[in-house]
Protein backbone atom coordinates (compact mmCIF):
# COMPACT_ATOMS: atom_id res chain seq x y z
CA UNK A 1 0.00 0.00 0.00
CA UNK A 2 2.83 2.42 0.87
CA UNK A 3 4.55 1.64 -2.44
CA UNK A 4 1.34 2.30 -4.39
CA UNK A 5 0.76 5.62 -2.63
CA UNK A 6 4.37 6.65 -3.26
CA UNK A 7 4.05 5.77 -6.94
CA UNK A 8 0.85 7.84 -7.23
CA UNK A 9 2.54 10.82 -5.54
CA UNK A 10 5.54 10.66 -7.87
CA UNK A 11 3.36 10.39 -10.99
CA UNK A 12 1.14 13.30 -9.90
CA UNK A 13 4.14 15.47 -9.09
CA UNK A 14 5.72 14.70 -12.45
CA UNK A 15 2.52 15.66 -14.28
CA UNK A 16 2.33 18.98 -12.48
CA UNK A 17 5.96 19.70 -13.19
CA UNK A 18 5.35 19.10 -16.88
CA UNK A 19 2.46 21.53 -16.92
CA UNK A 20 -0.11 18.72 -17.29
CA UNK A 21 -3.13 18.13 -15.04
CA UNK A 22 -2.38 15.88 -12.06
CA UNK A 23 -4.18 12.57 -11.74
CA UNK A 24 -7.67 12.87 -10.32
CA UNK A 25 -9.90 10.24 -8.81
CA UNK A 26 -11.25 7.32 -10.76
CA UNK A 27 -14.82 7.85 -12.00
CA UNK A 28 -16.33 4.58 -13.22
CA UNK A 29 -18.20 4.42 -16.50
CA UNK A 30 -21.77 3.11 -16.29
CA UNK A 31 -23.66 0.93 -18.79
CA UNK A 32 -27.30 -0.10 -18.29
CA UNK A 33 -27.79 -3.74 -19.33
CA UNK A 34 -31.56 -4.08 -19.20
CA UNK A 35 -34.77 -5.06 -17.42
CA UNK A 36 -36.81 -8.19 -16.91
CA UNK A 37 -39.94 -8.14 -19.09
CA UNK A 38 -42.18 -7.43 -16.08
CA UNK A 39 -39.90 -4.66 -14.80
CA UNK A 40 -38.97 -6.56 -11.64
CA UNK A 41 -35.20 -6.68 -12.31
CA UNK A 42 -32.69 -4.11 -13.52
CA UNK A 43 -29.01 -4.77 -14.23
CA UNK A 44 -26.11 -2.46 -14.99
CA UNK A 45 -22.33 -2.51 -15.22
CA UNK A 46 -19.73 -0.08 -13.93
CA UNK A 47 -16.19 -0.36 -15.23
CA UNK A 48 -12.96 1.51 -15.68
CA UNK A 49 -9.26 1.66 -14.98
CA UNK A 50 -8.00 2.64 -11.54
CA UNK A 51 -6.00 5.83 -11.63
CA UNK A 52 -2.34 5.40 -10.73
CA UNK A 53 -2.31 1.59 -10.75
CA UNK A 54 -3.81 1.28 -14.27
CA UNK A 55 -5.65 -1.86 -13.17
CA UNK A 56 -8.99 -2.44 -14.96
CA UNK A 57 -12.15 -3.50 -13.17
CA UNK A 58 -15.78 -4.34 -13.87
CA UNK A 59 -18.74 -4.80 -11.54
CA UNK A 60 -22.20 -5.96 -12.63
CA UNK A 61 -25.22 -5.40 -10.41
CA UNK A 62 -28.58 -7.16 -10.83
CA UNK A 63 -31.28 -5.65 -8.63
CA UNK A 64 -34.65 -7.05 -7.60
CA UNK A 65 -36.69 -3.85 -7.81
CA UNK A 66 -39.59 -5.25 -5.79
CA UNK A 67 -37.56 -5.39 -2.58
CA UNK A 68 -34.45 -3.39 -3.58
CA UNK A 69 -32.01 -6.26 -3.03
CA UNK A 70 -29.38 -7.88 -5.24
CA UNK A 71 -30.18 -11.10 -7.04
CA UNK A 72 -28.37 -14.17 -5.69
CA UNK A 73 -24.71 -14.44 -6.74
CA UNK A 74 -24.53 -10.72 -7.56
CA UNK A 75 -22.91 -8.22 -7.64
CA UNK A 76 -20.18 -9.79 -9.77
CA UNK A 77 -16.81 -8.08 -9.35
CA UNK A 78 -13.78 -8.60 -11.56
CA UNK A 79 -10.43 -6.85 -11.26
CA UNK A 80 -7.16 -7.29 -13.11
CA UNK A 81 -4.20 -8.75 -11.24
CA UNK A 82 -1.90 -6.06 -12.65
CA UNK A 83 -1.73 -3.30 -15.25
CA UNK A 84 -1.15 -5.85 -18.02
CA UNK A 85 -4.83 -6.88 -17.90
CA UNK A 86 -7.14 -5.26 -20.44
CA UNK A 87 -10.50 -3.60 -19.85
CA UNK A 88 -12.15 -5.80 -22.48
CA UNK A 89 -10.88 -9.02 -20.89
CA UNK A 90 -12.04 -8.02 -17.40
CA UNK A 91 -15.45 -6.92 -18.70
CA UNK A 92 -15.86 -10.22 -20.52
CA UNK A 93 -15.06 -12.15 -17.33
CA UNK A 94 -17.77 -10.23 -15.48
CA UNK A 95 -20.27 -10.65 -18.32
CA UNK A 96 -19.61 -14.40 -18.50
CA UNK A 97 -20.40 -14.73 -14.80
CA UNK A 98 -23.83 -13.14 -15.16
CA UNK A 99 -24.65 -14.58 -18.60
CA UNK A 100 -27.11 -17.10 -17.15
CA UNK A 101 -29.01 -14.41 -15.25
CA UNK A 102 -29.08 -12.11 -18.28
CA UNK A 103 -30.40 -14.90 -20.50
CA UNK A 104 -32.96 -16.31 -18.06
CA UNK A 105 -34.36 -12.86 -17.25
CA UNK A 106 -34.30 -11.67 -20.87
CA UNK A 107 -32.46 -8.51 -19.87
CA UNK A 108 -30.95 -7.79 -23.28
CA UNK A 109 -34.42 -7.93 -24.84
CA UNK A 110 -35.62 -5.03 -22.66
CA UNK A 111 -32.80 -2.45 -22.55
CA UNK A 112 -34.98 0.48 -21.52
CA UNK A 113 -33.92 4.03 -22.36
CA UNK A 114 -31.26 6.29 -20.92
CA UNK A 115 -33.48 9.38 -20.99
CA UNK A 116 -31.12 11.68 -19.06
CA UNK A 117 -27.37 11.67 -18.47
CA UNK A 118 -25.31 14.07 -16.38
CA UNK A 119 -21.64 12.95 -16.32
CA UNK A 120 -19.12 14.25 -13.80
CA UNK A 121 -17.31 16.00 -16.66
CA UNK A 122 -20.35 18.18 -17.43
CA UNK A 123 -19.56 21.77 -16.43
CA UNK A 124 -22.81 23.72 -16.69
CA UNK A 125 -25.36 21.26 -15.30
CA UNK A 126 -26.65 20.99 -11.73
CA UNK A 127 -25.11 17.87 -10.16
CA UNK A 128 -28.11 17.49 -7.84
CA UNK A 129 -31.02 17.91 -10.26
CA UNK A 130 -32.19 16.30 -13.50
CA UNK A 131 -35.24 17.19 -15.57
CA UNK A 132 -36.33 14.67 -18.18
CA UNK A 133 -39.16 13.18 -20.20
CA UNK A 134 -40.01 9.50 -19.78
CA UNK A 135 -39.31 8.65 -23.42
CA UNK A 136 -36.77 9.80 -25.96
CA UNK A 137 -38.45 11.32 -29.02
CA UNK A 138 -38.20 14.34 -31.27
CA UNK A 139 -40.25 16.42 -30.96
CA UNK A 140 -40.46 15.67 -27.27
CA UNK A 141 -43.54 13.75 -26.10
CA UNK A 142 -45.03 13.96 -22.63
CA UNK A 143 -44.46 16.41 -19.81
CA UNK A 144 -41.24 16.88 -17.84
CA UNK A 145 -40.26 15.25 -14.57
CA UNK A 146 -37.64 16.59 -12.16
CA UNK A 147 -35.77 14.60 -9.53
CA UNK A 148 -33.45 16.31 -7.05
CA UNK A 149 -30.83 14.95 -4.68
CA UNK A 150 -30.19 16.33 -1.20
CA UNK A 151 -27.08 15.30 0.72
CA UNK A 152 -27.45 14.30 4.38
CA UNK A 153 -24.68 14.51 6.99
CA UNK A 154 -23.85 11.54 9.19
CA UNK A 155 -21.05 10.98 11.66
CA UNK A 156 -18.25 8.94 10.16
CA UNK A 157 -17.84 5.34 11.38
CA UNK A 158 -14.55 4.28 12.89
CA UNK A 159 -13.32 2.86 9.57
CA UNK A 160 -13.58 6.31 7.95
CA UNK A 161 -12.35 8.66 10.67
CA UNK A 162 -8.75 8.70 9.43
CA UNK A 163 -10.09 10.18 6.17
CA UNK A 164 -13.20 12.20 7.10
CA UNK A 165 -15.18 13.13 10.20
CA UNK A 166 -18.52 13.32 8.39
CA UNK A 167 -19.92 11.07 5.67
CA UNK A 168 -22.88 11.75 3.41
CA UNK A 169 -26.18 10.03 2.84
CA UNK A 170 -28.81 11.29 0.42
CA UNK A 171 -32.49 11.85 -0.24
CA UNK A 172 -34.24 11.85 -3.64
CA UNK A 173 -37.21 14.14 -4.12
CA UNK A 174 -39.56 14.58 -7.08
CA UNK A 175 -40.20 18.29 -7.53
CA UNK A 176 -42.02 17.91 -10.86
CA UNK A 177 -44.17 15.02 -12.08
CA UNK A 178 -45.72 15.14 -15.55
CA UNK A 179 -45.20 18.89 -15.69
CA UNK A 180 -46.85 19.58 -12.32
CA UNK A 181 -44.99 20.94 -9.29
CA UNK A 182 -44.61 18.36 -6.55
CA UNK A 183 -42.72 17.83 -3.31
CA UNK A 184 -42.48 14.07 -2.89
CA UNK A 185 -39.65 12.12 -1.26
CA UNK A 186 -39.09 8.94 -3.30
CA UNK A 187 -35.98 7.69 -1.49
CA UNK A 188 -34.13 8.53 1.72
CA UNK A 189 -31.21 6.89 3.48
CA UNK A 190 -32.05 5.79 6.98
CA UNK A 191 -28.38 5.04 7.56
CA UNK A 192 -25.43 5.03 5.17
CA UNK A 193 -24.59 1.36 4.51
CA UNK A 194 -21.01 0.19 5.00
CA UNK A 195 -20.92 -0.97 1.37
CA UNK A 196 -20.59 2.68 0.29
CA UNK A 197 -17.35 2.97 2.26
CA UNK A 198 -16.85 6.64 3.24
CA UNK A 199 -19.04 8.72 0.89
CA UNK A 200 -18.25 12.42 0.78
CA UNK A 201 -20.80 13.43 -1.85
CA UNK A 202 -23.16 12.37 -4.62
CA UNK A 203 -24.12 13.34 -8.14
CA UNK A 204 -27.34 12.60 -10.01
CA UNK A 205 -25.81 10.91 -13.02
CA UNK A 206 -28.80 9.89 -15.09
CA UNK A 207 -32.24 8.34 -15.39
CA UNK A 208 -33.16 5.06 -17.12
CA UNK A 209 -36.79 4.22 -17.93
CA UNK A 210 -38.60 1.08 -19.09
CA UNK A 211 -42.20 0.71 -20.21
CA UNK A 212 -43.67 -2.58 -18.98
CA UNK A 213 -45.83 -3.96 -21.82
CA UNK A 214 -49.39 -3.06 -20.89
CA UNK A 215 -48.20 -1.75 -17.54
CA UNK A 216 -46.45 1.03 -15.68
CA UNK A 217 -43.30 2.97 -16.50
CA UNK A 218 -40.26 1.95 -14.42
CA UNK A 219 -37.82 4.74 -13.56
CA UNK A 220 -34.28 4.28 -12.23
CA UNK A 221 -32.04 7.07 -10.93
CA UNK A 222 -28.32 6.52 -11.50
CA UNK A 223 -26.48 8.08 -8.54
CA UNK A 224 -22.71 8.57 -8.51
CA UNK A 225 -21.19 8.01 -5.07
CA UNK A 226 -17.96 9.89 -4.37
CA UNK A 227 -15.34 8.46 -1.98
CA UNK A 228 -12.04 10.01 -0.91
CA UNK A 229 -8.95 8.83 -2.78
CA UNK A 230 -5.30 9.78 -2.55
CA UNK A 231 -5.60 11.69 -5.84
CA UNK A 232 -9.06 13.22 -5.40
CA UNK A 233 -12.37 11.34 -5.31
CA UNK A 234 -13.36 7.96 -6.70
CA UNK A 235 -16.86 7.60 -8.17
CA UNK A 236 -19.02 4.45 -8.15
CA UNK A 237 -22.67 3.95 -9.09
CA UNK A 238 -25.97 3.18 -7.40
CA UNK A 239 -29.28 2.43 -9.13
CA UNK A 240 -32.26 3.70 -7.14
CA UNK A 241 -35.88 2.98 -8.18
CA UNK A 242 -38.02 6.13 -8.51
CA UNK A 243 -41.65 5.49 -7.58
CA UNK A 244 -43.63 8.76 -7.91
Amino acid sequence: MIAVRLRRFILAAAACAAGLPAFAGDIAAVRPIGFAADGSVFAFEEFGVQTGTNIPYSTIYAIDLNNNTFLPDTPVRQRGDDDKATVSAIRKQAADQVAKIVQERGLLDHPGELVAFNPASEVNSDPHSITYRLRASQPGAGEANTVTLEELDEGAPAACKEQVQTIKGFRLRMTQISGQKQDKVVYEDGHVPASRRCPIGYRLGGVVTYQIPGGAMVQIALVLVMNPASDGSDGRWLAVPIKP
